[in-house]
């Protein structure tokens, strides 16, 4: 997934929970009974303070989501479900982390409050229960939170991966995930080193009107209002069926 976690911190650096409970006040219901959604929010917010590092008890990084993977059995590197949970609980202000303010949100919406709870959510994060629409959005989400600061674009060996892991299972073809990775892989075109949001969403678009081979046959170049990098895919294609003739 999304690149290595910040290295500029260690996890030694990371207080217990037991050292911030005693920190400011929290809202109603936080360390007695439930909260009018059903969970414990001081739960919910302990189990926060141990993904985050003690200089910034605010915010969870890429090593607090780490973190998080290892106490749910995910793999940050192949397990697309770990980008669904961080787009359901609603990391949206900054790319790479989840505000602390997002992830108590997130829970009360979700009602976790515990990784036994978190756990029990997994089966729900598959991305094939999502309609086109829904999938849409999580679709930009993860090119957005895989951003590096105030960058536009993600490298082209990011994408490679995000695109594995996003689109493997059927919501596009196989061929056509494929044929892109390995159109990108191989062009040494300095201008693809980079992609940009639009070009990342472009390529779901084409996806889903040209889905095989047959779509293909209609593509026009000439009248495409899809970015150029679409067009050098296409030629792409085209010349890789040629070589097989």
């Amino acid at each position: 997934m999304w690149g290595s976690p910040s290295t500029s911190s260690s996890s030694s650096r990371r207080k217990g929970s037991s050292s911030r409970r005693g920190g400011g006040g929290s809202s109603s219901g936080a360390y007695g009974g439930a909260s009018a959604s059903g969970i414990n929010e001081g739960k919910a917010e302990r189990m926060f303070a141990e993904l985050c590092e003690e200089d910034n008890p605010d915010a969870a990084n890429m090593e607090g989501i780490c973190k998080l993977c290892e106490q749910l059995d995910l793999d940050p590197l192949e397990d697309v479900r770990v980008l669904v949970l961080l787009w359901k609980l609603g990391a949206n202000k900054k790319p790479a982390e989840i505000q602390k303010g997002e992830w108590i949100a997130g829970c009360h919406k979700l009602k976790l409050d515990s990784v036994d709870k978190f756990k029990k959510l997994l089966p729900s994060l598959d991305t094939g229960f999502m309609d086109r629409e829904e999938f849409g959005d999580f679709y930009k989400f993860c090119f957005q939170f895989n951003r590096a600061g105030t960058h536009k674009t993600l490298e082209k060996d990011l994408v490679v991966a995000l695109l594995k892991m996003c689109l493997t299972g059927g919501r596009i073809s196989s061929h056509r995930l494929d044929t892109f990775c390995e159109f990108l892989e191989t062009t040494n075109d300095p201008s693809y080193s980079k992609i940009t949001l639009d070009q990342w969403r472009s390529f779901l678009d084409f996806s889903y009107e040209y889905p095989d081979a047959k779509a293909l046959n209609g593509y026009d170049e000439g009248m495409s209002a899809w970015p150029v990098l679409i067009d050098e895919y296409v030629e792409f294609m085209e010349k890789s069926e040629n070589r097989k003739k």
